[in-house]
């Protein structure tokens, strides 16, 4: 790619040309050799224009009416002149093409909104591939002046986990039965948690979400406060009838503000990326391992040998390890 070529992506991103933009993250999507390269030097040029939005994440178990609330907090931002752009990070994504290609009809009102922009989760063979994508993107984004990002978590297991890695603010969404038995969240989620939102707040729900709601208040007492400056609150949300938006709108603005104010904010992200890179550095020997040539002659058989009985996983991943090469200095 020459320069005029990446001068003519990064122009068109910071200008938030929206077919630009598509066409930028469709390039860091790619797993061409070529394209990779490309996506890198041009992912380099729009870094210093990156960093300037507000990371959240959402997550929830099925039926949470994560879509809707997305919608809902979404329109809301944008009625207020915010930016705001909504990614996934769906493990299934290789296999069912990733529920929020789904979500972005549903979601008709905020699609078609000028100051909004929706991204289906990007196919990948490994969560790893997806997570990576998405904070790539999210760079992008950022470049292109959206000051609202919202990471959704569609699967399950550790992509809440990748999703909390990559964000500001961690949203967890809970249903109005949740006080019935905490809905088998886990203790692991809920401990990363920035804020609970029992959703569906509404109707003949609305007095079982208040209890869930003083359930998951009285759980959270029980967990010893990540951050000094922030205590986790429970909120009330109806994404339908659009109440408790300016609430949990409000909420983000705080935590925003304590935590660039202690430098929390700063330090975090400063963590956050240097977790990437080890995480990129870990995806690229691993592929490298499996690809060099004599591992792949020896792979097939150590492995066999290993779910036989015949040899110890620790004298397979030695001899694989020794074929691979020989150790550096240390």
């Amino acid at each position: 790619m020459t320069g005029y070529q990446i001068n003519h992506y990064l122009q068109g991103v910071l200008d938030g040309d929206r077919r630009m933009l598509a066409k930028t993250i469709t390039l860091l999507e790619s797993t061409r050799l070529q394209d990779v390269e490309q996506a890198g030097r041009v992912l380099s040029a729009l870094l210093p224009h990156s960093g300037g939005a507000f990371r959240v994440g959402i997550t929830g178990p099925p039926g949470a009416g994560k879509s809707t609330f997305i919608e809902a907090i979404g329109m809301h931002l944008v009625r207020q002149d915010r930016r705001v752009a909504v990614l996934a990070v769906d493990p299934s994504s290789s296999r069912s093409g990733g529920s929020l290609l789904g979500d972005k009809t549903r979601m008709n009102e905020l699609a078609t909104h000028p100051g909004a922009f929706i991204r289906p989760s990007p196919a990948g063979k490994t969560l790893g591939g997806v997570a990576r994508k998405t904070r790539e993107s999210i760079l992008v984004l950022e470049a292109a002046g959206f000051d609202t990002i919202i990471v959704e978590t569609v699967g399950v297991g550790q992509s809440e986990t990748m999703v909390a890695g990559m964000v500001d603010f961690f949203t967890l969404l809970a249903l109005p039965n949740a006080g019935d038995d905490l809905q088998g969240i886990k203790r692991g989620i809920m401990e990363m948690a920035d804020a609970i939102v029992v959703n569906k707040a509404d109707g003949f729900l609305l007095e079982s979400a208040k209890q869930a709601a003083r359930m998951l208040g009285n759980a959270l007492m029980l967990q010893t406060p990540v951050s000094p400056n922030w205590e986790i609150p429970v909120l009330l949300v109806s994404a339908l009838k659009n109440t408790g938006l300016q609430e949990y709108q409000n909420t983000l603005d705080l935590f925003r503000d304590r935590m660039e104010a202690s430098g929390e904010l700063e330090e975090k992200r400063r963590r956050q990326a240097r977790d990437w890179m080890w995480e990129l550095i870990d995806d690229g020997l691993k592929r490298r391992f499996t690809a060099h040539r004599d591992v792949r002659d020896r792979l097939s058989t150590l492995e066999r040998e290993v779910t036989d009985g015949k040899v110890t996983p620790m004298a397979a991943a030695d001899r694989l390890l020794a074929a691979f090469g020989p150790e550096g200095p240390s």
